[in-house]
């Protein structure tokens, strides 16, 4: 009975991704019903803190976004990468990451990828290489965030198990195997495809005078725009913000209040500080609340935070409710292949599209299991694998924004642009990151 459950499960996951987002989340809601009332399932806690996390991070960088702080940061890279054009396959990744990094959503790669691709094209660099290369560094980068909600949710809940860590700790595991993963894709994507001149499939295109047309013209940048002093200072603000959550992390003893012995969860530093620097930069840039909301990492965020509502509710009601009858020998399998249970984390993230959801998901079971933090923490990385399957927004905008077709879905679905670089920035990373975290965990 509890492998149909668990069918049951998967298909109500795959009938929600479909509709993505918003859908994911309420058609999990149907999928909770049933568990409850027909499965007869106890119903576990909806994921209220890691939907707090998202909401206040969220908040936060949508007013940077609204005082022209997101549009300051793309002018930076656009220098950046501009000043460097031949290097725009390595740079182009590492200045998604970085965006990720910092506003701890991938969501932001959406502007930064028709510059890369501009980049790209006026330099005859086949645009597949660098822009399928960013979008999958542009998720990479949620492991190695501090205000990601994955990360948070990881601190919130195994420091509970080992006192000793901190988000430090597991930072640097997950920035240093991430950006190995980074590394190695965009290497190897340096070379991959056929050069402009020489793909017949280009050229061919080109003959049409519209295509061509198309091609010529095309022209993408950031640089024409005069920002106003408040879009520095937003940035400067939301820097210090991080800056703030990284330093309280690393010194517990300041999160320590009223000769209490017990340190407020850094899940609860993050919210607060999120939403006082999110005030901050609302004074002192005068930035208008109307504008918060019409950003796109406000409406990517929320959209983000309702779909693990559902997934997360419904998953661990029924790994609760499973986890006994399946314990013994799913831990016996971990313990002597390791690697198993991050291709666990990788499968069920292909299913739920979120990184965030499969950590919830994934998390308490391992924690059900007695796997120690070191494990969990190093194949972190493993909880991004939905670029198998490309459905994933910013795969489909990257498609979209490749303007020679470069960057494609293959005739057979899987064999698309992103499917190798995936493979390898992930495989990378959990290679890197579990002997990392056998020191520093």
């Amino acid at each position: 009975m509890l492998y149909i459950q668990f069918l049951f499960l998967l298909l109500i996951l795959y009938m929600g991704s479909r509709y993505g987002g918003i859908g994911l989340g309420v058609v999990s809601g149907i999928g909770l019903v049933v568990e409850v009332f027909v499965f007869q399932m106890p119903p576990t806690s909806p994921p209220i803190t890691v939907m707090l996390i998202i909401m206040a991070v969220v908040t936060c960088a949508s007013i940077l976004e609204a005082a022209g702080g997101l549009k300051y940061m793309l002018q930076l890279a656009e220098r950046l990468l501009r000043s460097n054009p031949k290097m725009v396959t390595l740079l182009g990744p590492l200045v998604a990451y970085t965006m990720t990094f910092m506003l701890g959503t991938g969501h932001a790669v959406y502007s930064i990828m028709p510059i890369i691709g501009d980049v790209a094209l006026k330099n005859d660099i086949r645009p597949e290489r660098p822009m399928a290369a960013a979008s999958i560094a542009s998720q990479m980068g949620i492991t190695a965030s501090p205000i990601s909600a994955a990360v948070v949710y990881y601190l919130s809940q195994l420091s509970d198990i080992a006192p000793d860590l901190t988000l430090f700790s597991i930072l640097s595991v997950t920035i240093p195997a991430t950006l190995a993963g980074v590394l190695a894709m965009s290497l190897y994507s340096m070379r991959r495809g056929a050069e402009l001149k020489d793909d017949p499939e280009y050229q061919k295109r080109l003959e049409d005078p519209i295509f061509r047309k198309k091609v010529e013209g095309t022209t993408a940048t950031t640089l024409d725009e005069t920002l106003p002093k408040a879009a520095r200072h937003s940035v400067i603000l939301f820097v210090l913000a991080l800056f703030t959550i990284v330093i309280i992390a690393m010194f517990p003893e300041i999160r320590t209040i009223g000769g209490s012995e017990k340190a407020i969860k850094m899940s609860v530093i993050i919210q607060m500080m999120m939403l006082a620097f999110g005030g901050l930069i609302l004074l002192i840039t005068k930035t208008k609340t109307a504008k918060v909301p019409e950003g796109v990492v406000f409406k990517s965020g929320m959209v983000a935070a309702i779909a693990i509502f559902g997934i997360a509710w419904m998953s661990d009601t029924y790994f609760k409710f499973a986890l006994p009858s399946f314990k013994a020998g799913i831990i016996e399998m971990v313990q002597n292949y390791p690697w198993t249970f991050a291709l666990a984390m990788f499968l069920v993230s292909v299913v739920v599209n979120s990184q965030a959801a499969t950590c919830r998901m994934m998390l308490p079971v391992a924690i059900g299991m007695g796997l120690s933090p070191a494990l969990v923490i190093g194949i972190m990385p493993s909880c991004y694998g939905y670029f198998f399957i490309p459905n994933y927004p910013s795969d489909i905008a990257t498609v979209n924004f490749d303007v020679t077709g470069t960057t494609k879905i293959g005739k057979y679905y899987f064999n698309h642009s992103f499917m190798v670089p995936g493979l390898i920035g992930v495989i990378i990373a959990c290679c890197v990151g579990y002997p990392l975290a056998q020191i520093f965990i």
